[in-house]
């Protein structure tokens, strides 16, 4: 049951650990919309809130195959169409003088598909978010490490979910609003 006005509720860590199993622990309670705030990567925390696997390598690999394509099929149509050149007998097509060009492409074409990826999939750049009214978030990146339990979850219910992030020893637990 949503609730209007209320984004979620808060719990506040000192510990990565404690954020984990914090987050194990919602999850295997029937809670799936969550989400963790910390100052640095956690290492098992993505597998802790349930979250499927990113979809970036895919992206990354489409980029990187449209670089080499794009790559090679320029020097062939400049060296073999455009403007043929037959120096010293060689083959127009000669690929092996391609070879670094097709590369660079290629490795300029995977940075732009995983950085442009990467905005899109994170939603980026988003100014503004719920969390950000809670007092305390402004901890999430320095040494703190935060818990968000959604009012959109179809599990949660006010006090129900306060008493079980409570029950989770936190530093604090706080209602976000919208």
């Amino acid at each position: 049951m949503r609730e209007q006005g209320l984004y979620g509720i808060i719990a506040e860590f000192d510990h990565p650990e404690q954020v984990v199993a914090a987050a194990r622990n919602a999850h295997a309670a029937g809670y799936r919309q969550m989400d963790a705030y910390t100052p640095m990567p956690v290492h098992g925390l993505d597998e802790a809130l349930g979250l499927r696997p990113t979809r970036l390598p895919l992206l990354v690999l489409g980029g990187a195959v449209v670089g080499c394509v794009g790559g090679f099929s320029l020097l062939y149509w400049i060296a073999v169409i455009a403007y043929p050149l037959n120096i010293g007998g060689k083959p127009l097509n000669s690929w092996p003088a391609f070879i670094p060009v097709t590369f660079e492409t290629t490795v300029l074409c995977a940075a732009i598909a995983a950085v442009l990826g990467m905005l899109a999939l994170n939603g980026l750049p988003q100014p503004y978010h719920p969390v950000f009214n809670a007092s305390r978030f402004r901890l999430a990146s320095r040494n703190r490490f935060f818990l968000c339990i959604e009012s959109r979850d179809p599990k949660f219910e006010r006090e129900a979910t306060r008493r079980f992030l409570e029950a989770q020893h936190p530093q604090g637990v706080e209602e976000v609003e919208r």
